[in-house]
């Protein structure tokens, strides 16, 4: 297969994931920003939101104090923004039409009535009325993309290319959600310590946290117990069996990178089978020993790396 043609689709697939990441990034703030909390706690939730697409210095720039309405404005319909859903939507578009003949007619048609009815939505100029609704649109279309793609789709290299772009997509943010999250809720910007906190409210932003990678019934059946911070980093991190962890997503990746032939030894494989080992080996009560921030910084910083390696063997043209 052209590297061209491996590069669009893995990035069609990582620009679709963005958008429903985000979408859920935003959802879990607006649920969660219902609670009574002081003005400080709100802002704290939207400053994670910049923090986690690392969109913070860009946001004040054109806007200035954080405001709900700022962020929810600038990570949606900011078509300066490469991060905002409306231009990972265009992307994802775009790199689609570029490999309009690698793609079934039914993935093209997705892809681009997912477009079609998001400008359709930009014109009405009240997309942002109902934020819930919206939301759990842009989840819908990204769902929908990965069923066509996986119902009607031969797979073959370029079906693993597109798997490849949403797992480590999916890694990269489940990592930073965890990472921000984790960070805000342990602070003590709450205002009170942390054993005089409500426990009501505390169960509701945890909730918020795992409805917003679709886990919240995934953890009631797996540990049947009230909802505890540590178990919610065990889910999200070393339960291969959930969809959106970071284990289950490294070996994700693992396999379409053997399904696209990649050398066994290369430093891509290498990399990512360490990533996958310290995942399928490690313990919560370990990473929580040593540090869970640090251990997520570290996760993301291979993260990237490994992007980089699997763009240099096999999406950017070797030239001589």
């Amino acid at each position: 297969m052209l590297s061209r043609t491996a590069d669009h689709l893995y990035w069609m697939a990582r620009y679709t994931e963005r958008a429903e990441n985000t979408a859920r990034m935003l959802n879990v703030n607006y649920e969660t920003g219902l609670l009574p909390q002081s003005a400080s706690v709100s802002q704290h939730g939207w400053q994670g939101v910049l923090t986690l697409s690392e969109l913070m210095p860009a946001y004040t720039e054109k806007h200035g104090d954080i405001t709900p309405e700022g962020v929810m404005s600038f990570m949606v319909l900011d078509e300066e923004n490469p991060s905002s859903i409306v231009s990972c939507l265009r992307a994802a578009r775009e790199n689609a039409r570029a490999v309009r003949g690698t793609l079934t007619t039914e993935i093209w048609e997705t892809l681009n009535q997912t477009w079609l009815e998001m400008a359709r939505m930009r014109r009405a100029s009240d997309l942002l009325d109902d934020c819930g609704d919206f939301f759990e649109w842009v989840k819908f279309r990204s769902h929908l993309s990965r069923g066509v793609t996986s119902g009607t789709m031969l797979q073959d290299d370029a079906f693993h290319f597109i798997r490849l772009g949403t797992f480590l997509e999916r890694a990269d943010n489940t990592a930073r959600l965890l990472d921000v999250k984790f960070h805000a809720l342990q602070n003590d910007f709450y205002g009170t310590a942390k054993k005089d906190r409500d426990t009501e409210y505390d169960f509701y932003h945890w909730a918020a946290i795992l409805r917003s990678v679709s886990a919240f019934e995934v953890y009631r059946k797996v540990y049947r117990d009230v909802i505890k911070p540590e178990r919610v980093a065990e889910l999200l991190m070393l339960r291969l069996e959930m969809p959106r962890s970071l284990h289950h997503s490294v070996d994700a990746v693992l396999q379409n990178l053997r399904a696209v032939g990649a050398d066994l030894n290369g430093d891509a494989m290498r990399h990512c089978g360490r990533m996958r080992a310290e995942l399928r080996f490690g313990t919560i009560e370990e990473i929580l020993a040593t540090g869970l921030h640090a251990f997520l910084t570290q996760f993301l910083d291979r993260a990237n790396t490994l992007g980089a390696l699997i763009g240099r063997d096999f999406l950017i043209p070797v030239t001589d």
